[in-house]
Formats: C-alpha cells, structure tokens, sequence
C-alpha cells in the first residue's frame, strides 16, 4: 500500500491500523536544535483523544505518546523522530458479524475492490484512529512554526446547518476549547450540542465545517503551477477521512462575485505592501501573500450510524440491510480540529524549509 508518505522537505510516514497494536508515526525533516517534548505532543493527542465528551466515541484511549528516536536531552537532534500510541480499548468482537456487509460511507467496499483482502476491524488502516500520527507530527510542526512566529487556530464553523458568527483569531484561540464542540462561538455552540444530542439518540450523525487561521505566514511560500501553497492544502485537507470539500478564502462563494468584488486591493501600510481584504484567503498564485491564510474543510456526517441502511453480503452476492453497533463519533468536525490544524502545519513547516526560511540543517546559532 503507497501513499502512507505526506510532504517533501518536513515529512511524515503514518502506520498503524484501528484495532492493531498501536498506532503511530515517523517524522522525517524536522531540523536539529528544536526544544520539545512528550507533554508538548501529548497535549496535542489530548485534544483529538476519543472518549472526551458525549459528542464523541466513547472508545477510551489514553492515547499516552512514546517517542523512541531523534531526541537528545530534549533537543531534536535532526534525524527521524519515531513516535507510538498504543491501542488498548479495542472492541473488534463489534464488527465480526459485519466483516462481509460493507458499511454504507466507509471504505470497506473499495479497499477490498483495491487489495483484494483488509482489515475489517474497526476499518483498520482507513479509520480515522490512523490520524493520532498526523496530530503527533503535525505537533512538532506547530512548534517549529511557532519559533518564527506563525500561529494557528482551528474551530468547528458550521454543525448541521447552524453556523457561527464571526469572530477574531484571539476569540477563537480563547473560547475553542470552552465547549465540546469546539465552536467559538458559544451561543451557537449550545444549540450544535443540542442538535447533537438528539441526532445521536435517533441513530443518526451529522456533518459540518471546520476552519483553519493561520497568522504570522511571511509572503512568498509556495511553489507555482503544481505545487502551489493552496493546492498543498487542499491536499491535506483532503486526506483527513470524512472530507468532501476544500475552499480558501471567498472559496465557492467566488464564483457569485464580480471582478471588482473579488480582487483584493494593494496599499502601504506602515512602510509594508498589503491588502484591504482577502478574499484570496492568503494565496496569490500559489505563493502567500503575508495575509492570514484562511481555509475550509467540508465533512460529512459519521457513517456508523444505528439507523437500518441498505448493503450488500460479499459473500452470497445478495442484497442485504445492515445496522451498525459499537462505539462511534456522532459528528466528526469536533475532533477533526486539531487534524485539520496539524495538516496545515505540516503544510507550512514543509514550504518554510523549501522556501529557505528555515535552515533544513540546524536551528542552532
């Protein structure tokens, strides 16, 4: 199976599957002189641990990170940094009675079209467990992004229809984590979780919207025509199981605007060139601009629901109804916050390093 490698300079390699033994990952690039540590990590992990909360599932990992290399007295020392969160509350006994009645949104059908053979436990390798690798990576990501200044912050826009108001990059950053559905606006946030609620106890789930701010980004990152900073991001969001849409900046909403409407003007501001609004989220040609990047995940509604739901039987080649058990996530963009922001910093810590303004050798002076 290819395909398990993200980014070119700061990269990572996830393994691991839901219901094996552990998950985890290798991070490769970061460069040598970066302070850190597991509770940095691990503070991370926290954040997209299952179990928190009733809007989440209540498979309970503590999800506690190893780090077994690259590491010196608490200093990246440049060479791959290997990370492990073992599994230990795996309940595969779940999903025996259904190993050969695909589950309706989930990728059982297409890897068995693809390999011929998977893991039917917990969806293995294309369970959303695989991104407990992304978040450690995309941990030390934030940190080496942190030390030239690039901050970010994920919150949950949209939840099955009710949307948040705007608020600032120090209004999200404060009030995210207030609430179980990591909506910063906290008046919108009661009637998610209330929406929530009554659609899990109807076995059914929900979808939403998840946005990542990024200040800080100095102009000139990116790569034109393929690897364009914009398009990397799409990537990475898009990778996140459950993702059906990307948009930056006006996004979609682009396409209902005139010229005039659209384009973001240039003027000097304090001695510097910068814009009056951006609608360009942050991107021009594929390179920053030095605005704040500001981008969109769609996703959907969690597919194990109870609800009964029309399938297939691999094995008889007859038709079939399926009603899945076990522990599951009732919507997914609560937790798929601090994945989403993980996979930008991946993004930007991979293009500082290409762009040269960071040293892929040493941080240290």
């Amino acid at each position: 199976m290819a395909g398990n490698i993200f980014g070119q300079m700061f990269r990572i390699t996830t393994w691991g599957e839901s219901h094996g033994r552990a998950v985890g990952v290798v991070v490769d690039g970061l460069p040598a002189g970066l302070p850190f540590s597991e509770s940095e990590i691990q503070k991370e992990l926290d954040r997209r641990r299952p179990g928190q909360s009733d809007v989440s599932t209540a498979r309970n990992e503590a999800d506690r990170v190893e780090i077994l290399s690259g590491i010196f007295e608490g200093i990246s020392t440049g060479t791959p940094i290997s990370m492990l969160v073992w599994n230990s509350d795996a309940q595969s006994s779940s999903y025996d009675a259904i190993k050969n009645t695909p589950r309706p949104g989930h990728a059982d059908f297409t890897y068995m079209a693809r390999y011929g053979i998977r893991d039917h436990r917990g969806g293995g390798r294309s369970s959303a467990r695989e991104t407990a690798g992304r978040v450690a990576g995309g941990a030390l990501a934030k940190l080496l992004l942190s030390r030239f200044g690039i901050r970010i912050a994920g919150h949950v826009l949209e939840l099955g229809g009710i949307r948040a108001n705007p608020l600032s990059f120090e209004e999200i950053l404060e009030n995210v984590e207030k609430t179980p559905v990591r909506c910063a606006d906290l008046a919108a946030a009661e009637k998610m979780l209330e929406k929530v609620t009554a659609l899990r106890q109807e076995g059914d789930s929900i979808g939403g919207i998840v946005e990542i701010i990024v200040k800080g980004v100095p102009a000139g990152l990116g790569e034109p025509v393929f690897d364009r900073l914009d398009a990397d991001l799409a990537k990475a969001l898009m990778s996140i199981p459950a993702v059906k849409g990307f948009e930056i900046g006006a996004g979609f909403e682009a396409a209902r605007m005139r010229g005039s409407e659209m384009n973001d003007p240039f003027r000097i501001e304090d001695g510097e060139i910068t814009c009056t609004g951006n609608n360009a989220g942050g991107v021009l040609g594929g390179i920053s601009t030095g605005l704040d990047i500001v981008c969109r995940a769609a996703v959907k509604p969690t597919p194990s629901i109870s609800k009964l739901q029309q399938t297939v039987d691999l094995t008889t080649r007859e038709n079939a109804e399926i009603s899945i058990k076990g522990r599951h996530d009732p919507t997914i963009p609560p937790r798929m916050v601090p994945v989403a922001e993980a996979m930008v910093a991946l993004v930007l810590a991979d293009h500082m390093l290409r762009s040269g303004f960071i040293n892929p050798g040493t941080l240290l002076e």
